[in-house]
């Protein structure tokens, strides 16, 4: 008789967007026709940019002839993608070669597929809040999970505590969903810590392409140390709106290696074995990405992104409510006002104004009595939802 993976039996029911989808839909029916101003979920609402959609265009037609046919893609990625990739870094100040990067078809894929590396018996630590994949994934192998709790007392950014001895780190910066990110020196904590552990960092820079301050770090590789404990995973998700495209890509540095073994050639193993390597159509696309044009392009994209929060963050200020994000990634993180639980703000909010955010309580225990705005919607629905929060929560 065959044996299933037991520890699915560990997973607990993911309740948050199936509740959320049961309460928005139990409003509608009650009243019907009703505007609903949505900056609940993670999704980009603009369109792919110019350079993108040519390139795309451009792939198919080369699909079309004989000639410019492409069949299979090498497994790790097309040359021409991970040079572009590799020379991003390159220009940031960040070396990196073109084969320590490896494409993949997003960061929500690899996050789980990276596991592959490491043995069950590593024990993983997770900061929470927490994008919950983190915890899932790990349980589905079978793996001890250790959780950090971050606040307000230390901006959802908490340093190492040297009494937990961990093997796996997840590290999100800028975060989902606090919105919070790591300073050099604060990553650089983590950094020694993993080297003196031992340990190797899952460094999570799905948006690192919000962040404006300049003293901010964007990878995980502007910290000396990082190659030896490091893999970086990255997406175009959030960065060029591949949400629906998918496409992303890992780097794991040469350096990197335990018991004598090595992650970058473990990875082109694995890689070469589980996969068949993503689309030639799709990566042409990701690669104008990479283009002056592109980033040009999708700079102009993230600005309105950028100003979204700036709204949101007006009207926080105004009505006098603690947050933290929004100015360097995509989420604002907030306090309940009034000791209001997070699903009980979220009843507020649909039933008084009909403004649709997250639940705190989602992302782990440390979230309850906080909750998430996206700023990926359409300028005209955020302003509107800032003033109708200024109205409701400024009287109270």
């Amino acid at each position: 008789m065959i044996k299933p993976n037991m520890h699915y039996a560990n997973l607990k029911d993911s309740y948050l967007f199936f509740n959320i989808s049961q309460k928005i839909k139990a409003y509608l029916e009650q009243n019907p026709n009703t505007r609903l101003y949505r900056m609940g979920i993670g999704d980009v609402s603009l369109p792919l940019c110019d350079a993108v959609i040519k390139a795309l265009h451009e792939a198919v037609d080369h699909q079309s002839k004989k000639e410019t046919f492409h069949g299979y893609m090498p497994e790790c990625g097309a040359p021409f993608l991970r040079e572009a990739i590799a020379m991003y870094y390159n220009d940031k100040g960040v070396k990196i070669s073109a084969d320590e990067v490896f494409v993949s078809s997003g960061a929500s894929d690899e996050l789980g597929d990276i596991l592959d590396l490491f043995d069950r018996s590593n024990t993983t630590l997770v900061i929470e809040p927490a994008y919950p994949a983190y915890v899932d994934a790990n349980l589905m192998g079978g793996r001890n999970i250790v959780h950090l709790a971050s606040g307000e007392e230390n901006g959802f950014l908490p340093e190492p505590d040297k009494n937990i001895k961990a093997d796996l780190i997840y590290i999100c910066s800028p975060n989902n969903p606090t919105g919070a990110v790591f300073s050099r020196e604060k990553l650089r904590a983590w950094v020694d810590y993993a080297n003196q552990n031992g340990s190797v960092i899952l460094f999570d820079a799905a948006y690192e392409a919000f962040i404006s301050d300049e003293d901010l770090p964007h990878s995980i590789f502007e910290i000396e140390g990082a190659r030896t404990c490091a893999i970086e995973i990255c997406s175009l998700s959030k960065t060029a709106g591949f949400t629906g495209t998918r496409l992303g890509y890992t780097i794991i540095p040469k350096e990197l290696s335990r018991c004598g073994m090595s992650f970058n050639d473990m990875w082109v193993r694995n890689r070469t074995t589980k996969t068949n390597g993503v689309s030639y159509i799709l990566q042409l696309g990701g690669a104008a990405v990479f283009t002056p044009e592109g980033q040009r392009q999708i700079r102009e994209n993230i600005q309105v992104y950028k100003n979204n929060a700036k709204v949101l963050m007006e009207a926080l200020d105004k009505i006098g409510i603690w947050y933290c994000g929004g100015k360097n990634a995509p989420y604002i993180w907030l306090k309940c006002p009034g000791g209001m639980g997070s699903w009980e703000f979220f009843d507020y909010l649909l039933n008084n104004i009909q403004v649709i955010g997250t639940p705190g309580a989602g992302f782990g225990a440390c979230g309850e009595g906080y909750f998430r705005f996206s700023t990926f919607g359409s300028p005209e629905d955020t302003k509107e939802a800032a003033r109708r929060l200024v109205e409701l929560l400024g009287k109270k």
